[in-house]
């Protein structure tokens, strides 16, 4: 078989080496320069109202137009005062900070017609619901450079119930639009913002860099249909730290395209540092990796995390015919509490975007390091099912220990194949194949700085 292997002062992004330092282990340890916007203009200047119910997505898209022109000016803002302000999508441009001021909420339409149709991404062949082409996300970004999205706790809130239910009826034409889509951009801040109630995704970078994501809330409830909170996806050089999430399916979900489609496209998601997020994953799991990972996911350090009232904890999820790696991956530092099953490793996620894959390319899953753990109210310990003929390799478990529930026996809270690995100071104690004598091939902190160096 193959393997392939604000006026908080406008804030702006400023050009700075994106690298990880050697004092310094994750991206989001580099602090970034912020300046100012020279150049400022409030939304009500475009005709719009925030009466929540007249359609102002003519007013930001003529605002934005308008903005294009400050671009080589030092850029400009777009300032959206308290109210409620209907839109359809609409995209940014280069060199713009979007604001929002206290008690600001930007309202996505229920109206489908005002989430125009565009071509699913070449990564994935298809949308994430139906083949063919899908609707276009509330704000977007394509190509751009220098964004920041922010404000003081303003809201953008996606009405996705109504989404919910054509996908729960099966009644969707396409498959639904995210919240926030930016795709082959730079340099992008997210910050201070409150996001509700996606139809689908609530933040999708994909194919993009240099990416920060800092205090913001996701929310939708614990029955909306697969509405994970943050997908880093094919994406490269990011941060996201101190971020509250809850939504129905996965917290933040690690993503890099979809067999053969991922496979070809060849971008991975890489050097990526999230830190001090709580996350709520009530059918899902708190931090996921795949389970489309054809573009391969490495380089990922999470540190800090708790994970409450959650199906499951920490995840990675595969199958035949993805290709691709997930590896060099530190977890550290993670709390949970009221979790079914602590962590969870398939390689039986079987979803394809059609019948072209090939099932004889397989993933490779290796070097994940788990440590310093400690669970409360825990149902199951561990999940480990690899591939047959393709294990799951160099799964480290160490300082870990996760108090089961009295309803469940001990000694079967640990379900293990086609995997092998090292433990050491685990309770309850792992299975056989996880308890290897050296620990010579565990990933380290000290690996992940010195390849993220490189």
């Amino acid at each position: 078989m193959k393997r392939l292997a604000i006026v908080i002062l406008l804030l702006v992004v400023v050009d700075a080496d994106r690298g990880i330092r050697s004092d310094a282990r994750g991206y989001c340890n580099y602090k970034r320069s912020l300046n100012p916007r020279p150049h400022s203009v409030t939304i009500t200047e475009f005709g719009a109202v925030g009466d929540g119910v007249t359609l102002n997505t003519v007013a930001f898209q003529n605002a934005v137009f308008y903005l294009r022109s400050f671009a080589d000016k030092g850029g400009a803002q777009l300032y959206v005062p308290k109210g409620k302000w209907l839109t359809g999508s609409f995209n940014l441009t280069s060199h713009l900070t979007l604001f929002l001021e206290k008690d600001a909420v930007i309202i996505g339409s229920q109206d489908s017609s005002q989430w125009p149709i565009v071509e699913p991404l070449p990564s994935y062949g298809q949308g994430q619901d139906l083949p063919g082409q899908r609707h276009r996300s509330l704000i977007n970004g394509y190509n751009l450079t220098d964004i920041v999205i922010t404000g003081d706790n303003g809201t953008i809130d996606g009405q996705g119930l109504v989404w919910w239910e054509w996908f729960n009826s099966r009644t969707l034409n396409y498959s639904r639009p995210h919240v926030l889509e930016l795709v082959n951009s730079t340099d992008v801040f997210v910050s201070n913002l409150t996001f509700l109630n996606s139809p689908a995704w609530s933040i999708h970078p994909v194919y993009c860099s240099n990416i920060d994501i800092q205090n913001i809330t996701v929310y939708a409830s614990f029955d909306s249909p697969f509405t994970n909170g943050i997908v880093p996806d094919s994406c490269s050089n990011m941060c996201i730290e101190d971020c509250s999430i809850e939504v129905g399916q996965d917290g933040i979900a690690l993503k890099s395209g979809w067999d053969n489609y991922g496979i070809t496209f060849d971008r991975p998601s890489t050097n990526i540092h999230i830190r001090k997020v709580h996350l709520q994953a009530p059918l899902g799991s708190g931090l996921a990796f795949g389970s489309e990972m054809s573009g391969g996911i490495s380089l990922i350090y999470v540190e800090n995390l708790h994970i409450d009232n959650s199906l499951t904890g920490i995840s990675f999820e595969t199958a035949l015919g993805r290709g691709g790696f997930i590896s060099s991956i530190v977890i550290s530092n993670v709390e949970m509490e009221n979790v079914h099953e602590a962590f969870w490793f398939t390689g039986n996620s079987s979803s394809h975007p059609d019948d072209q894959y090939d099932p004889d390319i397989l993933p490779v899953i290796q070097q994940i390091t788990l440590k310093n753990v400690i669970g409360t109210n825990i149902s199951t310990a561990g999940f480990f099912s690899g591939i047959d003929n393709d294990p799951f390799t160099a799964i480290c478990l160490s300082n870990i220990t996760l108090s089961i529930s009295s309803d469940h026996d001990l000694p079967f809270s640990w379900s293990c194949s086609n995997v092998s690995g090292y433990s050491e100071s685990v309770f309850p104690s792992p299975c056989s194949n996880l308890t290897s004598n050296s620990s010579h091939f565990c990933f380290s902190l000290d690996d992940f700085t010195t390849l993220a160096e490189a």
